[in-house]
């Protein structure tokens, strides 16, 4: 008979949690977020004060920043470590379902336990539950299920028997990679069981290494052992993978060059010859004037999302052929790709064989050099003292403080744009940029999540007063568990990327720019005391030559250190980028509108007949 241990099921949870390995030998759970509440308290809570010496729990100020924290840094840890989030039930468990979804849209690891209802029902209806009046099963937590990888219930302790070993499938599985929620009644973490010990041995968990189907290898080398003009799109896939040398190897044999999605920068080093550098609707012009014109799209690692592909605009050559390199059979036939279903750097590898003595034509050798000469003017320091700076003047301040081991950050606004298009990013892993989702209130708490996977990169966040704004609180926490980074939040009063959209789409400054809102009294935030009121060393500056001076001292600081600086809400870099599909509406009263609306179906009717 098999020996066992009576254990809750909380404590059967935690304990099975650190007896999960990955490939290093390390937990593949490298801790928990935890806000405790009604519904995870007592359980959860009881049961992670009993392993807080082997798996640390954390406290944060809000659950969504804290997986928030969780998903960068898994994100980069390249997926090779996650963390858990737990909350209570109701809201604390609905802060969390804006999480998930990003971790969704990033294919990111991270396990999100929520407090559940009473699986007994004896209290029912429970505190803080919602009710389904045509369903009984139903609780707030079946929000999480489209944004979900993996989901599950535990109303019984004996479902952890199952549940577990498939959440931690999920997590690891280079396909399948996701958020893995699991709703954990409450009386249930409570309910004893007798769990078979071989339940909690350690184990290893492997990457797969998905090897391409012989067919789909050959007919992918085929298609691009006719193409004179291909070029590759490296997406996160390539990181993911730790397939950047592979990469490299590829287009150096066979003089392919490379573009990079939002996800995939840093895979070639910005000045390598081949990396023509950004793509897409926030791309430069090396990389789509190139894609424009190529015969063959080759992806690896990229899900093709409308700003990679300007709206499936881009790709204009009407005899090009796209062949997707991808993990996920998803990914991997969209828009009629040709897939090659594999693990990218065991793909690369084995395609690269297979077009032995191949080499492409060569791409103008001037393309990169007419790029830069456009573009680093606008990074330079303003000549007119007295000009509010710009964002790119911003980023060029930053780039000259940067170091081989600097990380620079993002989420949401100006800067993914303009740091897409003119960050050099000199190694793998110096660029992190969450653009799948977009979400606003990524910034502080995923750069507190990267300091924390690796402790001796010199972590940047770039953020504007809209995001700081959203969610900041994690900078509290941060600055209470001495994690140091710094973050630099461009003050241009409201939310100007959307405001400059708003323009360029017909329409009236209207509620995104404070000025151009319904407010009494004028905004006048202090970021620079808010950030020092919740512990961070905070300053502002009045210029980029002061913002230099700030960055030089970073080093010296212990905990969040916070430069303030007043930007121009209304330019951009006006080169390079491709068509975006933003709807126009069809009837306005409005001339400027009406004119947008006739380009954006004159674009439609250019894209749809490529």
């Amino acid at each position: 008979m098999s020996k066992t241990i009576r254990l809750t099921a909380a404590q059967a949870l935690v304990r099975y949690l650190g007896a999960q390995m990955n490939e290093d030998g390390e937990p593949f759970i490298a801790g928990v977020w935890a806000i405790f509440g009604h519904g995870n308290v007592a359980g959860l809570g009881e049961a992670l004060y009993g392993v807080r010496d082997s798996l640390p729990t954390y406290r944060g100020h809000n659950e969504q920043t804290m997986a928030h924290c969780a998903i960068a840094y898994a994100k980069q840890m390249r997926r090779s470590r996650a963390l858990a989030v737990t909350s209570s039930i109701g809201p604390g468990a609905t802060n969390m379902v804006t999480a998930a979804a990003l971790a969704h849209v990033n294919r990111l690891p991270v396990l999100l336990l929520p407090g559940d209802v009473f699986a007994s029902r004896g209290p029912d209806p429970v505190l803080q539950q919602t009710e389904d009046f045509t369903d009984g099963t139903v609780s707030a937590n079946d929000c999480f299920r489209p944004v979900s990888r993996y989901f599950d219930r535990i109303t019984r302790p004996e479902h952890l028997l199952t549940a577990l070993p498939r959440a931690f499938r999920t997590m690891t599985d280079p396909a399948d990679c996701g958020p893995v929620t699991l709703g954990f009644c409450q009386d249930v973490q409570a309910e004893a069981y007798d769990y078979p010990l071989s339940f909690f041995e350690p184990r290893i968990w492997h990457q797969r290494r998905i090897r391409p189907d012989a067919a789909e290898l050959a007919r992918a080398a085929e298609a691009i052992r006719s193409a004179k003009r291909p070029i590759i799109v490296a997406g996160g896939g390539v990181h993911y993978s730790g397939a950047t040398d592979a990469l490299q190897a590829l287009a150096e044999t066979h003089n392919i060059p490379v573009a990079e999605t939002q996800a995939g920068k840093s895979a070639l080093a910005w000045d390598h010859p081949l990396n023509l550098g950004p793509v897409g609707v926030t791309g430069g012009e090396p990389a789509n004037t190139v894609c424009a014109e190529a015969d063959l799209i080759l992806g690896i690692g990229t899900r093709f999302q409308d700003f990679t592909t300007g709206s499936w605009g881009l790709f204009s050559n009407p005899e090009r052929k796209m062949v997707c390199l991808n993990t996920a059979a998803y990914d991997a036939a969209k828009h009629g790709a040709m897939p090659l279903l594999a693990d990218a750097r065991v793909g690369i590898e084995e395609l690269g064989a297979a077009l032995q003595g191949y080499r492409a034509d060569p791409v103008p050798d001037t393309l990169k050099a007419e790029w830069f000469a456009k573009v680093d003017a606008l990074t330079d320091a303003p000549g007119d003292a007295n000009a509010l700076p710009t964002d790119m003047q911003v980023v060029g301040a930053v780039q000259r403080a940067a170091h081989d081991d600097t990380v620079v950050m993002c989420a949401a606004g100006t800067m993914p744009g303009e740091l897409h298009k003119l960050w050099k990013a000199p190694r793998p892993g110096a660029y992190h940029m969450e653009y799948g989702f977009s979400c606003m209130g990524y910034e502080i708490a995923g750069a507190m999540g990267i300091k924390m996977a690796q402790p001796d990169r010199d972590v940047i966040c770039f953020t504007g007063d809209g995001t700081y704004m959203m969610a900041n609180s994690e900078m509290a926490t941060a600055a209470m568990m001495g994690v140091s980074f710094t973050v630099v939040i461009t003050d241009n009063r409201g939310f100007g990327c959307i405001n400059r959209l708003q323009m360029g789409t017909g329409g009236a400054e209207f509620n995104n720019l404070l000025d151009h809102a319904v407010h009494e009294t004028p905004s006048a935030i202090d970021f620079a005391a808010h950030a020092a009121a919740m512990g961070a060393t905070a300053v502002k500056v009045a210029s980029i030559a002061e913002l230099e001076e700030a960055l030089a001292k970073r080093g010296e600081v212990k905990g969040p250190y916070v430069i303030v600086i007043d930007t121009d809400p209304y330019p951009s870099t006006e080169y390079g980028g491709t068509w975006w599909e933003v709807a126009v509406p069809e009837v306005s009263t409005r001339p400027e509108v009406n004119k947008k609306r006739a380009a954006y179906e004159a674009a439609i009717k250019e894209r749809n007949t490529k």
